[in-house]
């Protein structure tokens, strides 16, 4: 048997079982109560079992009914439920944001998002830092709302808009040789060992397409999966290495790693907030990408 109960029916008839009349059923629900009559008359045709049973002046629900009240008030609360998540997708203050970053972002991000949930306190956010290759599969799986990256794929229909500049240079140990040099060819990097990421991290991808672009295949001597151990191999005298400005800011104010001075360098690239194209962002998304695009301190570059 196929029933097609509609919800109206299933609260009309609620609002008859909880009170156990069709007189208060009909003044709660601003009804006629031949109208509820009516409701309950087509779902009980449905059912094809009664589901009142009326004993003197008295209304009692049948096993039936009482079967069909259980399912009702589940049915019931699942359609409140869905109501409350729909109402916290258009409202700002108290909805959900899933965001990934690229690992070179974190630097900065984690601050970002503190302003972020300053003004909105009862944001719930989830956040994932991963390379670029992985940003850039969970983008094409639809799974984060947006993402913080550097280079967004060619391959990938995504709406990326530039929040930021991301410059960047080329470190060493205070130690090194080219510490006090300037103007150093970028030809030179041919003949210098560097400290690199793990295939698929943007930086490491961007460092390839510099040099590229003069000849330039520096020897990789370790490759590592996180900037920190990145910049503690560089000031451990391992190698150079390309990074963004952002990611070292406190050890070049400490004087623990150095900028050197390369042709080319800094190489300006741009930081993107983006999502999938045709993405329905909820009014917590469109708030968080217009908060991060609004931050003038990090369009100037300072985060």
């Amino acid at each position: 048997m196929s029933l097609h109960i509609t919800m109206r029916q299933l609260q009309v008839f609620e609002a008859v079982a909880r009170h156990l009349s069709f007189t208060r059923a009909a003044e709660e629900l601003h009804l006629t109560q031949p109208a509820v009559s009516m409701q309950v008359k087509q779902l009980q045709s449905m059912v094809d079992l009664p589901l009142f049973e009326q004993l003197g002046k008295k209304v009692h629900l049948t096993e039936a009914g009482k079967t069909v009240l259980k399912h009702s008030r589940i049915m019931m609360g699942q359609l409140n439920e869905i109501e409350k998540d729909v109402n916290c997708l258009r409202r700002v203050e108290s909805g959900k944001l899933k965001i990934c970053i690229a690992s070179t972002v974190n630097c900065f991000a984690t601050r970002l998002l503190s302003r972020f949930c300053e003004r909105y306190k009862n944001v719930s956010i989830s956040l994932d830092v991963i390379n670029q290759q992985e940003l850039v599969q969970r983008l094409e799986d639809n799974e984060p709302d947006l993402v913080l990256m550097g280079q967004p794929p060619d391959n990938l229909d995504v709406v990326a808009r530039p929040f930021m500049d991301n410059p960047l240079i080329v470190i060493s140990s205070p130690n090194h040789p080219f510490v006090n040099r300037k103007g150093i060819p970028v030809t030179e990097m041919a003949e210098e060992t560097f400290v690199v990421r793990e295939p698929g991290s943007g930086t490491r991808t961007a460092m390839k397409r510099i040099f590229d672009q003069f000849g330039v295949v520096p020897r990789t001597g370790i490759e590592l999966s996180s900037n920190e151990t990145v910049k503690q191999s560089v000031e451990a005298g391992l190698g150079l290495a390309v990074v963004s400005v952002h990611a070292v800011e406190l050890e070049l104010a400490a004087g623990r790693l150095v900028s050197l001075d390369v042709q080319h360098f800094p190489v300006i690239r741009k930081w993107y907030i983006a999502c999938r194209k045709g993405k329905h962002l909820s009014a917590t998304a469109r708030t968080f990408m217009n908060f991060v695009l609004a931050q003038k301190a990090l369009k100037r570059g300072r985060p």
